[in-house]
């Protein structure tokens, strides 16, 4: 199901979303969104985030070989972390990738994001992480 609504942006960059959407979404008043915008496509995406969400922008430095995306989101996955968006692209053909990925770890075992970083750094194909808290 698909809904397309026009909106015109404000003198201050705002823009309503309409009630049918929010309604679809249950997007109420002090809900937070995550904004993903990508210039070569020109497109902006609106991910509603639940209030309780705990969310992290990890990006990892990897060993560019197939499955590595795989093994990753299977690690995160067996840890009840909800993987919100991702962003994978190869730096240098069959030896280092790099992916960004928003994370939501709420619903984890994790009470700290450093402790993401710590277990992350210990699978093999992991070169690098970096974590930056987002709320």
């Amino acid at each position: 199901m698909s809904i397309e609504e026009t909106v015109k942006v404000d003198s201050k960059g705002r823009v309503t979303i309409p009630s049918a959407i929010r309604e679809l979404f249950d997007i109420r008043e002090g809900m937070y969104l995550l904004m993903i915008a990508d210039k070569n496509s020109k497109e902006i995406k609106l991910v509603p985030i639940p209030i309780t969400a705990q969310l992290i922008k990890l990006r990892l430095i990897v060993e560019d070989r197939m499955g590595v995306l795989a093994d990753i989101t299977k690690f995160l996955a067996s840890k009840n972390v909800d993987i919100i968006s991702s962003k994978c692209i190869v730096l240098k053909r069959e030896e280092l990738g790099e992916c960004e990925m928003i994370i939501d770890i709420s619903r984890s075992n994790y009470a700290d994001p450093s402790l993401v970083e710590e277990d992350l750094r210990r699978l093999e194909p992991v070169k690098n992480v970096e974590v930056f808290k987002l709320m």
